[in-house]
């Protein structure tokens, strides 16, 4: 497997020395699309949190992060508040900004992130949902062909993945159809992110803030361009995997008045369910008239 950027090293933190609470990193431009990927931006959040509550045993459960101001390459600066630490659980909310800008005001307010750690305590197991009708890994189709429009390659985030798709068409060739308001891709990080209980939960934002995938095919071919920043996202680790591949499965729910509301599945190639994502998008128009398509029946 070619080696990639590790996300772990990208992402980490250190304490400041003077300020209780405010963690500093350097994130390079590994990771961006235009600017960041919001959900590696998320990665940086949790990784401040983490290691203001300091006990492997208090792990991710749910994350919120809501994206005010962009954040950039370079260097930046979590600060810290434990909301509340009790004996099962502890909610923690962080602030990511660029640290070139300390300003307090709008024009830095970067990223607010709420996250709740859980231990693990006695409960029900119960399994409410199917593993998606997708292709296996095994069937699934490279997405490396070579083609100047391929995000895979143009973008730099996407080169940190190892990606075959699932269910969908690449959409960024002419010669391909719409289809229903669903993606799936199988995805690895080619650095592979680990912790003591397997695939790192903090490394699943990143692939889970990959939705808009979605609304591609659901549009479909044709002169209609955007760009789809992130509003928010929101994450629930749900169980752990050993597994490396993990397949990712957007859909679009709606898409409306420049906005967008999407939710992502994440599985491993053992059938194991992973994670759930839901995300508000800005549909940013770049080209052509926004089209008015129901792909709800396709």
């Amino acid at each position: 497997m070619t080696s990639g950027a590790d996300l772990a090293a990208d992402t980490a933190v250190h304490a400041d020395p003077v300020v209780p609470g405010r963690y500093h990193l350097v994130l390079p431009s590994h990771w961006d699309y235009v600017l960041p990927s919001g959900g590696v931006v998320l990665t940086c959040a949790l990784r401040a949190a983490q290691a203001a509550l300091g006990d492997p045993l208090l792990r991710l459960a749910s994350t919120t992060a809501m994206f005010a101001t962009p954040i950039h390459a370079g260097r930046l600066v979590a600060d810290v508040h434990v909301v509340r630490r009790g004996g099962a659980a502890a909610q923690v909310r962080v602030t990511v900004r660029d640290a070139e800008n300390q300003n307090e005001g709008e024009d830095n307010a970067g990223v607010e992130v709420l996250s709740t750690w859980c231990r693990d305590r006695r409960g029900p197991d119960v399994r409410g949902a199917a593993v998606p009708v997708v292709a296996a890994l095994a069937d699934a189709r490279p997405v490396d062909d070579g083609a100047g429009s391929n995000p895979h390659a143009r973008f730099a985030f996407y080169q940190q993945l190892e990606t075959r798709i699932a269910d969908g068409e690449p959409f960024w060739r002419a010669d391909w159809t719409a289809g229903p308001a669903r993606y799936a891709r199988w995805m690895r990080y080619r650095a592979p992110q680990r912790d003591a209980n397997g695939f790192d939960r903090l490394a699943l934002p990143p692939l889970i803030d990959t939705m808009p995938t979605a609304l591609h095919r659901a549009i479909g071919p044709g002169g209609y361009r955007f760009f789809a920043p992130s509003l928010d996202l929101t994450v629930h680790a749900v169980d752990d995997t050993a597994r490396e591949w993990l397949l990712v499965a957007v859909r679009l729910t709606r898409a409306r008045m420049g906005w967008a509301s999407a939710e992502c599945e994440v599985w491993d190639d053992e059938g194991r369910f992973v994670a759930f994502g839901t995300q508000a998008m800005f549909i940013h128009g770049v080209a052509g008239e926004p089209p008015v398509i129901d792909a709800s029946r396709r």
